[in-house]
């Protein structure tokens, strides 16, 4: 108990040094972009901006993985959820997004069979428990759930299933990066990159755009402490002039990151162009399933039509997952979307910026 009180104790004299730091340094204008939603959401619940200057903005960006989504992936899922001898496998983020005319949802409300899972390997067990069933799992993420993804198509070619698909919808994290800035109308002046995503990907990966941009960046854990510590990393950056991707995660996220996850990765998976919601089609952002694994491959076992599909109307989703908006300036916002009946993704999952917003920003100063 002691302990635990002295580190309490300890945190929040950091967490006060480290707002003084950031006090005295910062003297210009700075934009920082979290990429990452669960930062989003701590920035939120521990009220991070009421610490920080009024020169410093924080923006959140497409850092929800069940926010960025596009409409037609999710209408992909839905006509494979209609089909004869089809169970879709999800995770339940995934479950009320809405799609352009229906979602996850309201499908398995009319009979489809649609199944709540925690991982990748529970929908290979659940192709294993039903030989007589198509088993689709649904694969969307970043860099940080696609290894486990490519290691349940590994498990099940080794188990010899043939009723076990994914759905790839997996997006990385980088070059989501490069369109951000590559966009005239959004002003970014620094990153605060995502810790779970650079524990597998490490340092090194954002050096390409790095190199490009010239922009701060700094890698951050989820503790206030952490992301203090990264705005502060930032803050320093900017007012010498010397920016650099500075990992400020350091006892988790290495140079190089993980190299087994990247094997796993790399062996079942390799880039695709991928569409994000609210920015379009990104080159190369996405993964989809190499060749060699075809047969566990949903896309191609069931031919699908990605046809593009509008948002929403009235939803400003793709302007916040890009921060060109705030939630409160979408007309829907807590007045036609809530939390307990979403309208757009970004209120529908935990990480997504509208339900972190409705969720804390009461409890927020600083907005």
């Amino acid at each position: 108990m002691a302990t635990r009180h002295s580190a309490e104790y300890r945190d929040r004299h950091l967490v006060q040094e480290l707002s003084s730091r950031i006090r005295r340094l910062s003297r210009r204008p700075l934009r920082i972009m979290e990429v990452c939603g669960t930062h989003t959401v701590s920035i939120f619940r521990h009220g991070i901006r009421s610490l920080l200057p009024e020169t410093i903005t924080l923006l959140s960006g497409p850092g929800c993985p069940v926010c960025v989504t596009d409409t037609a992936e999710i209408d992909a899922a839905i006509e494979l959820a209609r089909r004869p001898g089809v169970v879709i496998a999800t995770f339940g983020d995934l479950l009320r997004v809405p799609g352009s005319r229906s979602s996850l949802e309201r499908e398995r409300a009319a009979g489809c069979e649609v199944r709540i899972v925690y991982s990748a390997l529970d929908a290979v067990a659940l192709a294993r428990q039903t030989p007589g069933r198509e088993v689709v799992f649904l694969g969307i993420g970043f860099e940080t759930t696609a290894p486990t993804v490519a290691a349940a198509v590994l498990a099940a070619r080794q188990a010899g299933l043939g009723n076990f698909s994914v759905l790839c919808l997996h997006k990385t994290v980088p070059p989501a990066l490069a369109a951000l800035t590559a966009a005239g109308d959004l002003r970014i002046d620094a990153f605060l990159l995502p810790g779970h995503v650079s524990v597998v990907i490490g340092r090194r990966a954002y050096l390409p755009f790095f190199e490009r941009t010239r922009l701060p960046c700094a890698i951050a854990g989820f503790e206030p402490v952490d992301i203090l510590q990264a705005v502060a990393a930032l803050v320093a950056q900017a007012e010498t002039e010397r920016p650099q991707v500075e990992n400020v995660y350091r006892r988790a996220v290495a140079e190089e990151g993980n190299p087994a996850a990247q094997r796993v990765l790399a062996a079942v998976f390799e880039p695709a162009d991928a569409r994000w919601r609210g920015i379009g089609v990104i080159p190369a952002s996405g993964l989809e399933i190499r060749e060699a694994y075809a047969a566990f491959d949903a896309s191609r076992r069931f031919p699908l039509e990605l046809a593009p599909a509008p948002e929403p109307r009235g939803c400003s989703c793709g302007e916040i997952l890009t921060a060109r908006k705030t939630p409160p300036e979408c007309p829907l916002y807590g007045i036609r979307c809530t939390p307990s009946d979403p309208v757009g993704p970004c209120m529908v999952s935990s990480e997504g910026t509208c339900a972190a917003y409705f969720r804390y920003h009461d409890a927020s100063a600083g907005g």
